[in-house]
């Protein structure tokens, strides 16, 4: 054992050489380096540690909260805006969260490959406690916001978890770690609609804010979990053979200039991306502005990566001359569009066509796309290595997939079985393609001593094609209920014999609730009836398109699986990273340090 630590150690990415007529993917391995110790190094009993199983236990928990802080208080804006409200600025609820998260991804990976990981992920869970305890406080709107906005720089570090859990798990067994850590998020984005949803109707005393309480005990079991059991390398381990091995030094040259246009680039591009169709009209100057400014800081901190002397950059441009993993990342965020734009698509449909005022019903509903998409990821990570070719699978689930959502354009008031079953069986194929691909982003990071700022970097481009694919699916489905409704329901209302003048007040009363039907002059239930059919079936129409748009999305990302590698050569036992802890008595009685062994 002492031999072979002692060759790991001298080679880090050494691998027995494979025959040189075979395709690019069986050069793989040899690209591959960085690694720390191979599994036939690490002590006996180390996966089963209380070390190990508390972290991987940390990381779970965390992923929860990190979802939940989306997924739990999306579907009830509207409760939470009627409750603090009314103020048009609720919106800033979800839009500071996806920005914010963004923003902070890429920074965290970067800076703990430099100083360790564990104080970034123990201060993360120390600011979601703050952020939960803000947002189930809050007397205001604003108050809310300014919650999110630490939940979301918290979430950072909570989604973080394909790089964390990654590096400590040998190369073949990486699939099926972030496999099991997606179970956790049945929970949170799978359930999260229908737990919002019965806080609201059963616990009216507590009402939205019970998701926050929530979050706030999950958020303190992960801070315990992470601060008892997760010790990874130090920046004394990270730099030991290092020629500068002081924390000035590292602080001194980081690249704070670029963090900079990185940070308000990016934050500005998102947020008019965001905007568009919802805070303001797309063609307003706030939206077009930011989108361009966004965009030209953006290419700004591209170009200052590449040309300027800096010693420390935020992201390695060689990054992005890795084209397997920049594959991974853009079918990555092909992928991740789907659930985002879907998890606002759905439920609105869920609402009008099927949900008949209850609350509870269209929770449940709602339930499908994350619970589709989670299903996905975990059969992934128990069958992607056992069927290989990755590759291939990524093409088939896309294609597969993308005919399930396209079909759901068949949706009607009528069929709800089937759409159902349509969009439910479409997100299964979709989430099986993103959890290959996020694995595949530190799998295929040449130098694993960078799998933090690859996997912050992936997290962060992601995050911004989801940006780009939500805002055009919602500017379709705004636009398409524009038109349709409009064209189909005012005509219905007329023949049924309500006055002209009555419609706009009748359009009104559809978005407010049944009881604001009573005070529409002229109406009656027959009339009620024939409207709210006209509405359905002119929203049906209206969401239709929006089905049909993800054939296009689809054909994209089958296309460009083309480039996508098959990973078969590179799961071996190798392990980026090792736990360097010791029991608090000092003692090494629990589980050694691997550089003991």
């Amino acid at each position: 054992m002492e031999q072979e630590r002692a060759s790991t150690k001298a080679a880090p990415g050494h691998v027995e050489k494979v025959d040189e007529h075979n395709s690019l993917e069986h050069t793989l391995t040899q690209e591959i380096h960085g690694f720390e110790a191979d599994y036939a190094a690490l002590p006996k009993g180390y996966y089963r540690s209380p070390f190990f199983l508390g972290t991987f236990l940390a990381v779970g928990l965390a992923i929860m909260c990190g979802t939940g802080a989306f997924g739990f208080a999306a579907p009830i804006l509207g409760v939470i805006n009627a409750d603090l409200g009314p103020d048009d600025r609720y919106v800033w609820i979800s839009l500071v969260y996806n920005a914010v998260l963004a923003v902070f991804l890429s920074p965290v990976g970067r800076l703990s490959d430099i100083f360790g990981r564990r104080y970034f992920f123990v201060g993360g869970a120390v600011v979601a406690i703050v952020g939960s305890v803000v947002c189930a406080t809050a007397k205001d709107i604003p108050t809310l916001i300014g919650g999110n906005v630490l939940l979301a720089a918290a979430t950072a570090t909570q989604l973080s978890f394909h790089f964390v859990i990654g590096e400590l798990v040998p190369m073949r067994h990486r699939y099926i770690a972030i496999g099991v850590i997606y179970a956790f998020t049945y929970g949170s984005s799978g359930m999260g609609p229908a737990i919002s949803a019965s806080f609201v109707a059963y616990h009216p005393s507590v009402g939205w804010r019970g998701v926050y309480w929530l979050l706030l005990a999950m958020n303190i079991a992960a801070f315990i979990c992470w601060t008892a059991f997760y010790f990874p390398p130090t920046f004394d381990d990270k730099h030991r053979n290092d020629e500068n091995r002081s924390k000035m030094y590292w602080l001194k040259h980081f690249d704070w200039l670029g963090t900079f246009l990185f940070a308000s680039g990016f934050i500005v591009f998102l947020m008019g991306l965001s905007w568009g169709g919802t805070v303001y009209p797309w063609k307003s100057a706030a939206v077009i502005s930011a989108i361009v400014v966004g965009f030209v800081v953006l290419a700004v901190f591209v170009i200052y990566e590449i040309y300027a002397p800096i010693k420390e950059p935020l992201i390695p441009m060689h990054l992005f001359k890795n084209g397997r993993w920049v594959s991974a990342v853009v079918l990555l965020g092909m992928g991740a569009g789907v659930y985002y734009a879907f998890s606002i698509v759905w439920p609105a449909q869920a609402a009008v066509l099927y949900g008949n005022g209850d609350t509870i019903k269209v929770g449940y509903m709602s339930t499908i796309v994350g619970l589709g998409i989670i299903t996905g990821q975990i059969a992934a990570g128990f069958l992607a290595t056992t069927i290989g070719k990755t590759r291939y699978q990524c093409m088939v689930v896309f294609l597969v997939g993308g005919v399930f959502l396209g079909a759901a354009a068949v949706a009607d008031v009528h069929n709800i079985g089937t759409t159902v079953a349509l969009i439910l069986l479409g997100c299964i194929f979709i989430g099986w393609n993103e959890s290959i691909c996020l694995a595949n982003s530190t799998i295929l990071v040449e130098d694993q001593r960078e799998i933090g700022v690859a996997g912050g970097t992936a997290g962060s481009v992601r995050a911004a094609i989801c940006a780009v694919l939500v805002a055009i699916y919602t500017t379709i489905m705004t636009n398409r209920l524009g038109e349709e409704i409009p064209a189909q329901v005012p005509p219905a209302l007329i023949d049924a014999g309500l006055p002209a003048d009555s419609v706009p007040a009748f359009l009104q009363a559809l978005q407010v609730g049944a009881d604001a039907f009573a005070q529409i002059p002229g109406i009656s239930n027959s009339i009620i009836t024939i409207g709210t059919r006209a509405y359905q079936h002119a929203s049906a129409d209206a969401y239709r398109t929006v089905y049909l748009a993800t054939i296009a999305f689809s054909g994209i990302s089958v296309v460009l699986t083309w480039w996508a590698p098959n990973t078969d050569d590179l799961m071996n036992e190798k392990v980026a990273a090792t736990l360097h802890h010791k029991a608090q008595d000092g003692n090494t009685k629990d589980v050694e340090d691997v550089s003991t062994v």
